[in-house]
């Protein structure tokens, strides 16, 4: 069976532009710190945006989905879930809000991942809910011709408890030694948590959610005001790629955990920019809501929807941001991307 080893996280031979990613997130979680200080009131409502846009982005990558307005109505439990789908949504929620309300008194191990992963599938009404797997499975991928591969054999049944007691040991001997960064060592933790795949079911939403609680648990709290789970949505392709890339040679030890690595900070470090954007649109209430619906636009780093503009400017109404992107668009300052409902705005260069 594989040994967990993550000495060599100590060696400091990082890649420059990891070092240099490391130290803007830092310089960020400063200045993330001292605007929450000052404005307890706009974080509040980051909070409720976030923590739909989380429910909503984890279950979409495994493709369980339902409209924005049940995703919203079942996180703020307003209504019951109707289908399978929604009661998986209502699960991440409550593990979820565990998750930001208890993780001072969570850890990284196999009593609270197993109880996480029971609250996880506990609207579902499966007799496997907190419990290991009991058959081998594997990790499938469908090409664009519908044909099936094989592109991950996790660890067997028989060796996933085992396997499961030596990474939570392995992470505490790790974040014990001071000469280890704390954030190179949480996506080693759950890159080898996706290697080992304990579980029947749920295995990619539990790494997101076991993802913020080591984030929590060494106080990078962005992920309770701007959702990690839809940043890596938004990229799953990258976050996929690096996936594979980090996970090949696992078995033998002779995989490379930096892709997965780059794209984990990679991804946390978006997150500290969305709050940048947000708080900067938010904040400003000396625009009126049109200039404000033009700021959030043309400062988005990434192509925006119109929801997505009304979850961080949630008093302006989808018209008014439908009228605006609309004299945007005829005035050739911004561009769209797709025709449907769903489609995206970005600026033009």
């Amino acid at each position: 069976m594989r040994r967990f080893d993550y000495s060599f996280l100590r060696d400091g031979m990082l890649p420059a532009r990891l070092i240099n990613t490391i130290s803007a997130i830092y310089s960020l979680r400063t200045m993330s710190d001292i605007r929450k200080d000052e404005h307890i009131g706009m974080f509040s409502e980051l909070e409720k945006i976030a923590k739909v846009q989380s429910v909503k982005g984890s279950n979409a990558i495994e493709g369980i989905v339902s409209s924005d307005k049940r995703i919203e109505a079942i996180v703020n439990q307003n209504t019951a879930p109707i289908s399978h789908d929604e009661q998986e949504i209502a699960g991440y929620r409550d593990a979820l809000n565990k998750i930001h309300l208890n993780y001072e008194h969570l850890d990284f191990s196999e009593k609270d991942i197993l109880d996480l992963h029971s609250i996880l599938l506990s609207h579902t009404g499966m007799d496997y809910a907190g419990e290991y797997k009991t058959h081998d499975n594997a990790i499938i991928e469908i090409d664009s011709m519908k044909n099936r591969r094989i592109r991950f054999s996790p660890v067997s049944a028989e060796d996933t408890p085992k396997a499961m007691e030596q990474l939570c040991l392995a992470y505490y001997s790790a974040r014990s030694d001071s000469s280890i960064n704390q954030l190179l060592l949480i996506p080693c933790v759950i890159l080898d948590f996706l290697c080992i795949h304990p579980f029947r079911d749920g295995n990619g939403r539990m790494s997101r959610l076991l993802s913020l609680l080591l984030l929590y648990k060494e106080n990078f709290d962005i992920i309770k005001y701007v959702s990690f789970e839809e940043q890596i949505n938004m990229y799953k392709a990258y976050y996929y790629d690096s996936l594979q890339k980090s996970s090949t040679g696992w078995h033998s030890s002779e995989n490379d955990y930096f892709p997965f690595i780059e794209n984990f900070l990679s991804t946390l470090y978006m997150c500290y920019k969305e709050l940048d954007k947000r708080f900067a649109v938010i904040k400003d209430h000396k625009f009126n809501k049109q200039n404000r619906v033009e700021a959030a636009v043309l400062g988005s780093l990434t192509p925006i929807s119109k929801q997505e503009l009304h979850d961080i400017l949630p008093d302006i109404s989808i018209p008014t941001i439908e009228s605006v992107l609309s004299r945007m668009l005829k005035e050739g300052r911004i561009a769209k991307i797709g025709s449907t409902r769903s489609a995206r705005y970005v600026r033009n260069e």
